[in-house]
């Protein structure tokens, strides 16, 4: 495996142990600085690996010996390639990186589970690149849902929270702004909850709804400095758009994203969508199973990848529970939440 030219790897032994195929191996890296910043502060990247993987990791200076179920091993052998990657590149490793260069791993074994031996970036997860930010899907489905937005001009993702549906949207726009690919970043999410009583809350239209997309705002300054959210803010190159001023628009050589789109109408919906004009992206997101439209109202998400499937230029990207990024306890909760959902519904049925 080529993990860069200064990383040396030794693989001396294979064993049997209670039938299962054992393997030890070896990775030396150039220095200890680089070692550390691989194996995380008291190695806790190492610690995490072995957690998800089920091997043994042990450091000595700028070396780490590893032990395991041999495919674990190989495994681990990827993810820690990765990593110095990353730290080659100036990233600074945080949890959610060892997280998806695991899944990484997972998925170029997948494609190549022949060769131990190949060619690292053959199988390298989609990235975003803005000014402040590098950021690399980290599992499958982020790296479809990167490549989807890619390919097509109005794209739909559906699934739980902590999936990275909104943030990574949110960067994906940052970057074709900041290419030039479009002029505008035009942002908006039903405020359900506050109905006829927006127009009570305090403040000008902005502050009206700035408390339903702070989990914009944030992404936002995720990808780009802060000042430069302000000026463009200031600007118009990022508006705040509420749903309901949208209707008569022609939004060109925009990415409009639509967020918390389960709770929009069908009405809703299908006037957004026919807001698309020249040069134009659009993101819609939302996770169908927290809608919180009246009971007599369907969700004009769940209508809209109905009636649109099949359309040419249109992507439908669905995260599933195992998809969650955020933090392992919400994988655990959201899996939790869904454990109860199908058992309610198989009691229901019975």
């Amino acid at each position: 495996m080529r993990t860069g030219d200064n990383v040396t790897r030794l693989v001396p032994a294979t064993a049997k142990e209670a039938g299962t195929e054992i393997s030890d191996g070896r990775l030396s890296f150039e220095d200890n600085r680089i070692a550390g910043l691989v194996f995380g502060h008291f190695d806790q990247n190492l610690t995490q690996i072995e957690r998800r993987l089920g091997i043994v990791a042990v450091a000595n200076g700028n070396e780490v010996s590893l032990k395991g179920p041999t495919g674990a091993m190989e495994q681990a052998m990827r993810v820690l390639g990765r990593l110095h990657e990353r730290v080659l590149a100036g990233v600074q490793i945080v949890a959610g990186d060892v997280d998806g260069a695991i899944e990484e791993a997972a998925y170029q074994g997948s494609l190549f589970p022949s060769s131990p031996s190949l060619v690292v970036e053959e199988a390298s997860f989609d990235e975003i690149v803005t000014r402040r930010k590098r950021v690399r899907a980290r599992n499958a489905a982020q790296h479809g849902y990167l490549r989807a937005l890619k390919s097509n001009e109005l794209v739909f993702a559906e699934g739980p929270a902590g999936t990275g549906k909104t943030w990574l949207a949110v960067g994906y726009a940052v970057q074709l702004m900041e290419q030039g690919h479009v002029e505008r970043l035009i942002l908006s999410r039903p405020a359900v909850e506050a109905g006829e009583r927006l127009g009570f809350l305090p403040g000008d239209m902005r502050e009206k709804v700035d408390p339903y997309l702070r989990p914009i705002y944030d992404a936002l300054y995720d990808f780009m400095e802060a000042r430069h959210v302000e000026r463009a803010l200031q600007t118009g190159m990022i508006e705040i758009a509420p749903l309901a001023f949208m209707r008569g628009r022609t939004l060109s050589n925009a990415v409009v994203l639509l967020d918390e789109a389960q709770n929009t109408t069908t009405m809703q919906m299908k006037m957004v969508l026919t807001r698309l004009g020249q040069g134009s992206r659009m993101i819609v997101t939302g996770d169908p199973s927290q809608v919180d439209l009246p009971p007599s109202q369907k969700s004009g998400l769940v209508e809209a990848t109905r009636i649109l499937q099949g359309v040419e230029g249109v992507g439908r990207i669905r995260f599933a529970e195992g998809d969650v990024v955020r933090h392992d306890l919400v994988r655990r909760i959201v899996g939790a939440y869904d454990a109860e959902d199908r058992k309610a519904k198989e009691l229901s049925g019975a």
